[in-house]
């Protein structure tokens, strides 16, 4: 049993499937209410013809809010968010042509990803030129970091992810050529189940707001990729749409057609 447990630390968890059944619990309910109002205030002012989540943790539409009509999942397991297309396929590989995607969203990917950096690294290899990386993140330096700290960074999700701090998270961003829109941080209520006491908690928010905005328990960050030393040229015919998908990697296929695997 020891043996097993050392064997769970020392490795990443990427129990994507456990974040989903937290999501349907109350308190993943009550973040995920959270988290539809910040995109229905960041994914409007996102434009472009392509729409990538990256990632499915829960089963509703988390782009519902956004004016880009072409929207698409990517996701290693079966995908089921129609009227969405779904691709299969790894973060920290995506099988997306370089240059191609205009929004791209992480829904806590990066916490149960083995490798975040590849993550990033692809995110920045299929995002356009002025492109938006959308993250949404716990924060392990909050009320929920410390209650993931008290359980041992075991369990199941979201507890058992690598929380990543916006500190850290801005590091490698720089690196990657990203310049930071905008943060901001969310949940600053504790980490309890108990839906009456969490409704009693709810100043908690408004408080943490205004006299300890950075110790939320999760956050919305917004980066648009960097270019640097390009001259627009204005193209003599109408530029080519862009392809997404790389046909030899994997092909856009209707929601409904996975669900049969």
């Amino acid at each position: 049993m020891a043996a097993k447990a050392q064997s769970r630390k020392g490795r990443p968890c990427t129990d994507r499937a456990g974040l989903r059944e937290w999501y349907a619990g109350a308190l993943g309910q009550r973040v995920l209410e959270t988290e539809h109002r910040l995109l229905a205030e960041v994914l409007p002012d996102l434009f472009g013809y392509h729409l990538v989540q990256v990632g499915q943790p829960v089963s509703e539409d988390l782009l519902q809010s956004s004016r880009i009509s072409h929207r698409v999942v990517v996701e290693e397991a079966t995908v089921d968010t129609p009227p969405m297309s779904g691709v299969r396929g790894r973060a920290d590989a995506l099988p997306l042509q370089r240059d191609s995607v205009d929004v791209l969203l992480l829904p806590h990917t990066l916490e149960f990803a083995a490798h975040p950096h590849e993550v990033l690294r692809e995110a920045e290899r299929v995002l356009v030129a002025e492109g938006h990386l959308v993250i949404l993140g716990f924060n392990p330096w909050s009320l929920w970091g410390l209650w993931r700290l008290l359980r041992g960074r075991g369990g199941r999700p979201p507890w058992c992810g690598n929380f990543r701090s916006l500190l850290k998270l801005r590091d490698w961003l720089a690196l990657l050529g990203f310049d930071i829109v905008m943060t901001r941080m969310y949940c600053y209520r504790p980490p309890l189940s108990n839906a009456a006491l969490m409704g009693r908690l709810g100043f908690l928010e408004c408080l943490g707001r205004r006299w300890w905005p950075v110790l939320g328990g999760a956050y919305v960050l917004v980066a648009r990729k960097r270019v640097v030393g390009l001259t627009p040229i204005r193209p003599r015919w109408r530029p080519r749409r862009r392809r997404l998908v790389q046909v030899d990697l994997a092909r856009r296929t209707p929601v409904s057609r996975h669900r049969g695997q």
